[in-house]
């Protein structure tokens, strides 16, 4: 993937940089626990999840933050032109077993948080909301532009 012709000159602090949600099934996070190897049965078993006072099965929180940076790639371009990424965990992200429909809707929003002319980059403060409230906070992305 190359990179978006984004500059810094296009740029101001405010500005939104995109939006999308996040439809999270319960095969979503079979299919990352699998791909992390993070088996831990909060992932995956309601009754086990609620025994060590969840609200029931959550998404993994590294799950929730990798879909949450895709905004941030997708707008720039190019994965490899972000340089630092991280965030602060709030609140579990419970997923509903439902059929045919998502057991949890995340909203992200990003938004140009700080300008780095010299060093020709830019850092993205990431909104993380379900239902609302918000489920990661400080999610900062620093990257790279043309």
């Amino acid at each position: 993937m190359t990179q978006s012709a984004v500059t810094i000159a296009d740029l101001s602090v405010g500005t939104e940089i995109g939006s999308r949600t996040l439809e999270i099934s319960r095969a979503d996070l079979v299919k990352y626990a699998g791909a992390s190897g993070d088996f831990n049965p909060i992932h995956w078993n309601d009754r086990f999840a609620r025994e060590v006072e969840l609200p029931g099965v959550i998404a993994h929180g590294m799950f929730t933050m990798g879909a949450a940076v895709q905004l941030v790639t997708d707008w720039v371009g190019d994965p490899a032109a972000v340089l630092s990424y991280g965030t602060r965990f709030t609140k579990p992200v419970p997923v509903a077993d439902v059929d045919g429909a998502p057991g949890a809707v995340v909203e992200v929003v990003g938004v140009v948080g700080a300008l780095d002319s010299d060093a020709g980059t830019a850092r993205i403060d990431l909104t993380v909301t379900l239902e609302g409230q918000k489920v990661l906070v400080k999610a900062q992305a620093t990257v790279r532009l043309a």
